[in-house]
């Protein structure tokens, strides 16, 4: 137990040191800018750190079967530092999104393997529960990663947002190292090293707002598709497109990243804008929308069991509900009121997200664990990355031909929000569509032959 706890915590933390880094940098984006420049690239900040981890996730997913957890998470964490100190240095915007597109590349492991490998050490009774917590985590890195960028940067500037990933990261490398109970290889060598390619192109490509970008996209996806029918051991399975639960889990997962792309990012930018607030306080006035997301996150993920369904449409309602108060936000509506609509918002997506991964894990054979964990949180972070981009070019319409002063930035926001609307409604169409309630639970156990004490 002492063992499971420890493996337990060192995951957490390497899970919680990348997600700080999405929002940490969003609090920072408008101090960013006045440094290097790059207002029309903004949205890039954020994108090329989430388009890199979910272009990698598959594949550490595979990769761990081979190498084992352990020494693919540690590897992650250093890459991931390696980009922290780079993203410090920059001194371009051009700089800073490279830079952060290999912080992603890192990102990758430590977003995927905390779900696969918790999967895995825990049976699928407490499975929920596990996972709750990994929803708690990506709430707790709402709350941490706004104050802490918030303070951070009024204090010391922004580049030390990235610095004090250096010792963090060092903490989460120990623990991951030194914890004895983490998945051990247990895949056959084979790694689909094409297939990785090939779906990280056509990621790629799908963000590049162009024919050429469109075009890519399509031939790239084809190709992975018609190749991983063919793989020997393929990245994404074409079985777990098969499965009922799965048709249904999987895209919805993609439209939640977006809305939480959307929101996560760009409220702390209208904190700023509409209020007046520096960085530190725009982090403290996001607490309603984070608090609700960690507090509904651990209870639903500790209540939900089989009878998923009700949660899971309840939790997109209300995210639609919380988009469509959002979107009628002005400068001269009182900060009480922005309060209380992103607490709505918290509670949707704290119902949603960790439930939609327990649901497709307990979907699948014990042998597809790591495959379908890697394939939802990789279509969450590609999500993600859609809705940032998307969102971020519908604010820079919004403010074409218009110096980007506060006032027109916080105009524009809202109205950008507005798109949350028909997304959020395909959620919920999506998730009336899932069965009742959970298929009989596959049997897993921390004694199968992935695990060993001193592995």
């Amino acid at each position: 137990m002492r063992s499971r706890a420890l493996a337990t915590a060192g995951l957490l933390i390497g899970m919680l040191l990348s997600l700080i880094d999405q929002t940490v940098v969003a609090i920072a984006l408008p101090d960013i800018v006045a440094d290097v420049g790059g207002m029309d690239a903004i949205g890039w900040i954020v994108t090329s750190y989430v388009l890199a981890s979910t272009a990698t996730g598959a594949l550490y997913g595979r990769v761990s079967d081979r190498f084992g957890c352990r020494a693919v998470f540690v590897t992650g964490i250093a890459i991931f530092m390696t980009g922290s100190a780079l993203c410090g240095m920059s001194q371009t915007i051009g700089q800073l999104i490279a830079a952060r597109a290999l912080q992603g590349v890192g990102a990758g492991a430590l977003f995927v393997l905390p779900t696969i490998a918790l999967s895995e050490l825990y049976p699928p009774r407490t499975r929920s529960r596990v996972q709750g917590f990994t929803g708690g985590v990506f709430a707790l890195a709402g709350v941490g990663g706004p104050l802490a960028g918030g303070a951070i940067t009024d204090a010391v500037g922004w580049r030390w947002i990235f610095y004090v990933n250096l010792p963090l990261g060092l903490l989460a490398m120990a623990l991951a190292a030194f914890a004895p109970r983490l998945p051990r290889a247990g895949g056959d060598g084979k790694v689909d090293v094409l297939g990785a390619v090939l779906l990280a192109g056509a990621v790629v490509s799908l963000l590049l707002a162009s024919i050429a970008g469109t075009l890519a996209f399509v031939v790239l996806a084809a190709l992975f598709v018609w190749w991983e029918r063919r793989a020997a051991n393929p990245l994404l399975p074409p079985r777990l497109f098969t499965d009922r639960v799965l048709r249904v889990a999987l895209p919805a997962t993609a439209l939640l990243g977006a809305l939480l792309g959307g929101s996560i990012v760009y409220l702390p930018t209208y904190l700023q804008a509409a209020y007046g607030m520096g960085a530190t306080q725009a982090g403290l006035a996001l607490n309603p929308y984070v608090l609700t997301f960690v507090i509904v996150s651990f209870v639903a993920g500790a209540r939900i069991g089989a009878r998923f369904k009700p949660y899971l449409i309840a939790g997109s309602v209300i995210v639609t509900l919380g988009f469509a108060l959002l979107s009628l936000l002005d400068p001269g509506v009182p900060y009480a009121v922005l309060a209380v609509e992103a607490g709505v918002l918290g509670v949707g997506f704290g119902l949603l997200m960790q439930n939609l991964v327990v649901v497709a894990q307990n979907a699948v054979p014990p042998a597809d664990l790591a495959a379908a964990g890697s394939a939802v949180v990789s279509i969450r972070g590609l999500g993600l990355s859609l809705g940032v981009a998307a969102f971020g070019s519908l604010l820079t319409q919004r403010l074409h031909g218009h110096p980007p002063t506060p006032r027109a930035t916080a105009a524009a926001i809202p109205d950008a929000l507005t798109w949350g609307i028909p997304v959020a409604l395909a959620l919920v169409a999506l998730m009336t569509l899932l069965p009742r309630s959970a298929p009989k639970e596959p049997s897993t156990s921390p004694a199968s032959p992935r695990y060993s004490e001193t592995s």
